[in-house]
């Protein structure tokens, strides 16, 4: 019986988890999407009538926002191409290939506002922006943009900042799945992906002097909130 056991949820497991599946990677353990949790969002998800228009998303009113400074056009995102992946299904990519994500801390109402800065913001970098990125299998009605607290403007879907996760080190992977139980990968209309929901992980530290993690130095922080 017991063997019987492990084996059927060695199968639960393939079909859930990523190829290449490490459980020190995800929490220790994937699993089926629970139930009760709703894709659309925590308690400030936006209602139907405010999807974002393309413009600066439900922030209109803030005259007091900063000049949006010089972007290196590295780090910007240029086009979002909603596709699928191997066991998760929908995602949206960024124009490498990378997954993008949402934060359940950040609000959408009464305006938006992304709550992650400083170190969170060095390990998920915000998708920014300088115009319109070249769309596919997105919605244009879907995608607007929300000034950060610096004054550069991050790309929005569906009302939801998004983001980058620098423990994800190959396009088309997911490691940042239900990091803290708060991140998780976006949709082409802005919901959660709850398809495959590993176990709540801990995010990788932030790097060193805002450089890129290397391959080898993608531990997972002990103290991190974010």
């Amino acid at each position: 019986m017991v063997v019987g056991t492990a084996i059927a949820a060695a199968f639960a497991l393939a079909g859930c988890a990523p190829a290449g599946y490490n459980p020190s990677d995800y929490g220790g353990g994937a699993q089926p999407a629970s139930n009760d949790l709703d894709p659309s969002a925590s308690p400030d998800a936006p209602a139907d009538d405010q999807v974002a228009d393309g413009n600066d998303t439900a922030n209109k009113d803030d005259t007091a926002q900063k000049d949006a400074p010089d972007v290196p056009e590295d780090k910007l995102t240029t086009e979002l191409n909603g596709t699928a992946v191997p066991r998760m299904g929908e995602v949206v990519e960024d124009q490498d290939g990378f997954v993008l994500y949402r934060f359940d801390d950040d609000k959408v109402k009464p305006k938006v506002v992304s709550n992650c800065n400083g170190d969170c913001a060095k390990v998920w970098p915000p998708a920014l922006t300088d115009g319109k990125p070249k769309l596919k299998g997105v919605d244009p009605k879907e995608v607007g943009t929300v000034t950060r607290a610096d004054g550069s403007k991050q790309i929005t879907i569906g009302n939801w900042p998004v983001y980058r996760y620098i423990g994800d080190k190959k396009a088309g992977t997911w490691k940042g799945q239900n990091v803290g139980g708060k991140w998780f990968v976006v949709k082409p209309d802005g919901t959660k992906n709850l398809t495959c929901l590993p176990k709540i992980s801990k995010p990788v530290a932030p790097p060193a002097d805002d450089e890129q993690q290397s391959d080898d130095s993608g531990g997972a922080g002990s103290d991190y909130s974010y």
